[in-house]
């Protein structure tokens, strides 16, 4: 079961979502896309929550706004940092999380640690945190089969993509022809006058000399 929430601070809204357990947790590593974000509580328990950013977003440019309200539904999700003030949730792209065999169910490291970064919670927002449970909606989707649309989608689109710039490269390819054509004949009718009008003097100065 994967819970699902919506964020209004930004526009258009926001999804976030968070794995049921952490056998749930699992399959959102592992079927997770490009753009999604993946929030923690920093050494703490807590539920692994991502919000799915919009083509064109980058993960270290989210609007504060969205930022405060993924941390702060990030530590409602940790029975701990829950209790606690002054906790950090840590994020970073979801392609950068690292899972190999030796790691425990729902533990995941980075592959490349400087891409992680931190946000201080003071407390508990309850405003923020009741504001998020009221979207809240439980699904159970087939995360492989989401997946494999997704790449489905992309693979589409870089080929329609590659399309548009092969035409595109035709296009100014034939311009550039076009283009060295006219100018290597541009004093085609220019050489052309010059030669009739010494065809027309050199049979003038026959006429002359003949009479």
């Amino acid at each position: 079961m994967v819970y699902y929430f919506t964020s209004s601070v930004v526009t258009p809204s926001a999804f976030i979502y968070v794995g049921k357990d952490k056998v749930e947790n699992e399959e959102l590593i592992k079927y997770g896309f490009d753009e999604d974000v993946w929030f923690h509580v920093d050494n703490l328990s807590s539920a692994h929550i991502y919000v799915r950013l919009r083509e064109g977003e980058t993960w270290d440019s989210i609007p504060q706004p969205l930022l405060e309200d993924c941390a702060q539904l990030t530590k409602a999700n940790s029975i701990e940092g829950n209790k606690k003030d002054n906790i950090t949730v840590i994020y970073t792209p979801w392609s950068n999380l690292k899972k190999d065999g030796s790691m425990a169910v729902g533990q995941v490291g980075f592959k490349d640690p400087k891409k992680v970064k931190k946000i201080h919670v003071a407390q508990r927002e309850n405003p923020i945190v009741n504001r998020l449970n009221k979207t809240k909606v439980e699904k159970f989707p087939n995360l492989h089969q989401e997946k494999e649309d997704r790449q489905k989608e992309l693979r589409q689109k870089d080929r329609a993509d590659q399309q548009v710039r092969q035409k595109e490269e035709l296009r100014l390819a034939r311009e550039r022809r076009e283009k060295a054509w006219q100018r290597d004949h541009a004093y085609d009718d220019l050489h052309s006058t010059e030669a009739m009008g010494e065809s027309n003097n050199q049979q003038g100065f026959d006429e002359d000399d003949f009479m």
